[in-house]
């Protein structure tokens, strides 16, 4: 290896995914700057042509391998502005390495709703539109206005519209077509000047009310969604977990009467195309997986749909106890789980 490489290696990236796994990357590259990036590709060259790169922002929604024969980039950008203040919509930017969750709050204390119902998702600005994160009614793409990323085939930046991400459920086209193609270094919002909040999940609503919160500004919704969240959702710096581990699946209407017969309390909720989207924790529970442990990982007790490290996990005793609990799930309910985070 060439001593000016810029590359670190065999670097620990335990406390680099909120999962905790004790993995190790071959190659690491931690970037600091845009301008590194026309350096960095030169640098590409030092390493074996058919060395994959792997996009590492907070590494929450990442369940990592022991080791990984891959060059790490650890997106470490900072910076966020207020770009265009419009007659509708204020546009803001927030670089890729910015925390989500501050960022989110920082756009609150410029006086600007519309992100709020996303607070506290664990992550960074970068790697949010990957996910297309969503939570409480909201998700990302509905306040996106566009992002910059990097083409490491071309070596140039380029601009991504809302059409061009091509935003699904927990998905964009980063997740597949541009996977590991393109690194994203800022996102841009547009945060509408008429705010109003959106409050049909029942949790919200009621926890506002329960505060004597009639008439909530943005960073209400926040303070009550931050609560709920935490009454649910283990801290990751004290037990190592990846948030929702699985999507809520979305079935027919017919498959839906069918469980509804067998287990009247299902939760489900309808989609605008006549589906369902049922809650996945629920089902989880019902097949009795709540509080679970299997070895170093288990199910979180007070939420179903979240897996935790109990102490030394590694990736494969997270893949194996997810194929446990999406073999239940399909056998009592012929309902198949997808996972949300990506395995590496």
């Amino acid at each position: 290896m060439n001593t000016l490489s810029p590359f670190q290696h065999q670097v620990s990236l335990k406390t680099s995914n909120s999962f905790g796994i004790d993995a190790v990357a071959d190659q690491f590259f931690r970037l600091e700057s845009p301008q590194q990036l026309a350096e960095l590709q030169q640098s590409l060259k030092l390493l074996p042509e058919a060395i994959p790169r792997l996009f590492l922002g907070g590494g929450s929604n990442l369940i990592l391998s022991d080791r990984l024969a891959a060059l790490v980039i650890q997106v470490a950008l900072t910076g966020k502005q207020i770009l265009e203040q419009g007659e509708e919509t204020t546009i803001v930017s927030g670089a890729a390495g910015e925390n989500w969750h501050e960022f989110v709050q920082w756009t609150l204390a410029q006086g600007l709703g519309g992100l709020e119902n996303l607070s506290l998702i664990p992550g960074t600005v970068g790697a949010s539109p990957i996910q297309n994160i969503g939570a409480y009614g909201r998700e990302l793409k509905d306040f996106f206005h566009q992002l910059t990323a990097f083409d490491f085939e071309l070596g140039e930046f380029r601009t991504f519209t809302k059409a061009e991400c091509q935003f699904a459920y927990r998905d964009s086209i980063f997740k597949r077509e541009f996977k590991d193609r393109f690194l994203i270094t800022e996102v841009q919002f547009a945060l509408p000047r008429l705010w109003k909040p959106e409050l049909s999940y029942g949790d919200v609503a009621q926890q506002l009310q329960q505060r004597g919160i009639h008439k909530p500004k943005p960073q209400d919704v926040s303070d009550v969604i931050c609560a709920i969240r935490q009454s649910k959702l283990p801290d990751p710096a004290i037990i190592g977990n990846a948030g929702s581990f699985f999507k809520n699946p979305v079935v027919s209407p017919a498959l839906r009467e069918q469980i509804l017969r067998s287990h009247p309390n299902c939760v489900s909720y309808p989609l605008d195309d006549g589906n369902f989207k049922l809650a996945a924790g629920w089902l989880i529970e019902q097949c009795g997986w709540k509080g679970k442990r299997l070895e170093r990982v288990g199910v979180y007790e007070k939420q179903a749909l979240v897996l935790v490290n109990l102490g030394g996990a590694t990736g494969k005793d997270v893949r194996a106890l997810a194929a446990q609990i999406q073999a239940d799930v399909a056998e009592n309910f012929s309902v198949n789980l997808e996972v949300e985070p990506v395995f590496v």
